[in-house]
C-alpha cells in the first residue's frame, strides 16, 4: 500500500468515526430531551396554541384602538377645518358687502 492511499483510508476513518460520533450524539441528546421534557407535546402544542390566540387578540384591540384615536382625530381636524372654512366664508361675504357699497 502507498503512504497516499494509507493517508485517504485513515482519513476516511477518521471521518467516519466522527460522522458516527455524532449520529450517536444526536440520538443520545434527542432522547435525553425527551426523557426530560417538562410535558408532553400535546400540552406544548396547546400553549403555543392559547399564546397565538392571546397575542391575535391583543394585536386585533391594538389594531381598534388606533381606529377609534384615529377616527376622533379626524373628526376633531374635520371640524377644525369646518370652522376656518366658514370664518372664511364670512370674510368673503364681508368684502363683497364692502364691495357693493
Amino acid at each position: 500500500m502507498t503512504i497516499q492511499s494509507e493517508l485517504r483510508s485513515n482519513t476516511t476513518n477518521q471521518v467516519l468515526s466522527m460522522v458516527g460520533g455524532l449520529l450517536v450524539g444526536a440520538l443520545v441528546g434527542a432522547a435525553a430531551m425527551l426523557l426530560y421534557a417538562p410535558q408532553s407535546g400535546e400540552k406544548t402544542r396547546d400553549q403555543i396554541r392559547q399564546k397565538n390566540i392571546e397575542i391575535r387578540d391583543m394585536a386585533t384591540e391594538a389594531i381598534e384602538d388606533a381606529m377609534v384615536k384615529t377616527r376622533q382625530k379626524a373628526n376633531q381636524i374635520q371640524g377644525i377645518v369646518q370652522k376656518q372654512v366658514n370664518s372664511l366664508e364670512q370674510g368673503g361675504q364681508d368684502v363683497m358687502q364692502v364691495l357693493d357699497q
